[in-house]
């Protein structure tokens, strides 16, 4: 005879709402519940707000899911355990594949670096590098503003975290979401979640960060300064540069030629004139898929018992001073170029030297307008901004090659 009572007790013993209940006293459910909560407050930032929504999006859906007791989409333990007792790759991704869940499988593009390598792709096949290839000292910006990554290491350090947590910390500052993702999966994976959404995060509050530093760092005759139109760059040039920065790069940091080869491959596709479904498929279909996996997976290691620390708080503070350092660097850098050419460069564009584009860029031109509204510095600000994503590429190298 079928016993109702037992099935229903069943049902409940095995539900996570029984979970959650017993673990306010026995398994830390109450960290499953509080991060559902924060999940539901990302998704509103990135919704209401528009924070960063492509991205933060799949973080927080994907922070929901994993954090859903029972639901076994995605299973720490596993990837504690990954590459232990001398197993070859190979075996501990096969356990993942057979024993993880659906976001297990997801996670493995993050692990082997796979995500971060094709958006980059996407990046270059959508990047113009025409304003740096007519203005190369923008060059010198791009490296300028990259001083909060290494600030940012040496504070983290400081504050007790080791020399590859700190890597990944200071990362931030190089305001690249898939390049801080890129060496925070090789050299700190336990940090994924954190360094994810607070970088990202502060990718989205640039029109508010970088603004009041800006006027701090510029005076406003400074501020008004019109850069004359930058000269036009040849087909041939824009052809020659990724092919160029690849070997370059690769040859001075083999390790980050993944991200820089990625990089150039779609500005390639972008810029030879025969390859447009490439360019089209990289920039759209593909962007868009690596982008739901990516995030989804990254919002997996949002796990309560790791999240909720400390630590999470010292990389939210880090960060924030990170990126400020890094857009103070830029500035620093452009007051440097303004005295250099007796006052022909605008300081402002040396903000957009963080990598964040176009954004960065944007605003540079906005504060410049504010100041002189017949002030358009968006191209001249673009060189920066790209050399801002190479320049974060190549420090993720040079940390990944000395801590990795």
């Amino acid at each position: 005879m079928i016993n109702i009572g037992e099935i229903l007790l069943n049902l409940w013993n095995d539900s996570g709402f029984a979970t959650i209940i017993s673990g306010f006293t026995a398994q830390g459910g109450w960290q499953n519940l509080v991060m559902i909560v924060i999940s539901c407050g990302l998704l509103y930032l990135a919704i209401v707000k528009k924070f960063e929504p492509l991205l933060l999006c799949g973080i927080a859906f994907g922070c929901l899911l994993t954090n859903l007791p029972g639901a076994g989409l995605y299973n720490q333990e596993l990837w504690t355990n990954f590459m232990t007792e001398g197993h070859a790759a190979y075996h501990s991704y096969g356990t993942i594949m057979r024993e993880g869940g659906l976001l297990d499988i997801f996670y493995i593009g993050v692990k082997t670096s796979l995500y971060p390598c094709l958006i980059f792709m996407g990046v270059g096949a959508m990047t113009d590098f025409g304003p740096l290839l007519s203005n190369p000292k923008s060059l010198l910006l791009g490296a300028a503003a990259q001083m909060g990554v290494f600030a940012a290491f040496f504070g983290a350090v400081c504050m007790g975290f080791t020399g590859a947590e700190a890597a990944s910390i200071g990362i931030i500052g190089g305001a690249d979401g898939p390049t801080a993702i890129f060496l925070t999966s090789q050299l700190a994976p336990h940090l994924l979640g954190a360094i994810a959404v607070a970088a990202y995060s502060y990718m989205a509050l640039i029109p508010m960060i970088q603004p009041p530093f800006m006027k701090l760092l510029t005076t406003p005759e400074q501020r008004k300064i019109k850069m004359v139109q930058t000269r036009q760059v040849s087909k041939t040039e824009k052809i020659v540069f990724p092919i160029v920065v690849t070997i370059f790069v690769a040859l001075l940091l083999p390790d980050t030629a993944p991200l820089i080869g990625c990089l150039m491959l779609g500005n390639l596709f972008k810029e030879t004139g025969v390859t447009e479904r490439l360019s089209d498929t990289v920039q759209n279909a593909l962007m868009n898929i690596v982008t739901i996996l990516l995030s989804t997976a990254v919002g997996a290691t949002m796990v309560g018992s790791n999240f909720l620390t400390g630590e999470t708080l010292k990389i939210i503070v880090l960060g924030v001073c990170a990126f400020i350092l890094s857009t103070c660097g830029g500035l620093l850098g452009g007051q440097v170029m303004y005295w250099a050419t007796k006052g022909k460069i605008n300081p402002l564009i040396g903000s957009a030297g963080v990598s964040a584009v176009p954004m960065a860029a944007r605003v540079a031109n906005k504060e410049g307008q504010k100041a002189n509204p017949s002030n358009f510095l968006l191209m001249h600000a673009m060189g920066p901004n790209v050399a801002g994503v190479i320049g974060s590429a190549i420090a993720a190298g040079f940390l990944l090659s000395v801590f990795g």
